[in-house]
């Protein structure tokens, strides 16, 4: 995992530790929301990308939240 990718997944998991306690929603959900309404669209491909090739270190709620990401626009 290249340093620029070891920084993206610990701010994701940072953001789902965050999420997940919260009873109110689904942290998938709360996650996603916040990737897409604060990560730079650079960050959400190269997440996005990280999780394609095995998304080494995310944890699961975060894994999961990053499959829920809006696809870019072509």
């Amino acid at each position: 995992m290249s340093a620029s990718a070891d920084k993206l997944v610990m701010m994701a998991n940072q953001i789902g530790r965050f999420f997940t306690p919260q009873r109110d929603a689904d942290p998938a959900v709360a996650i996603a929301d916040h990737l897409e309404k604060f990560w730079d669209p650079r960050m959400r491909a190269a997440i996005v990308a990280h999780v394609a090739a095995g998304g080494t270190g995310l944890d699961a709620p975060v894994r999961e939240a990053v499959g829920r990401l809006k696809k870019p626009s072509a």
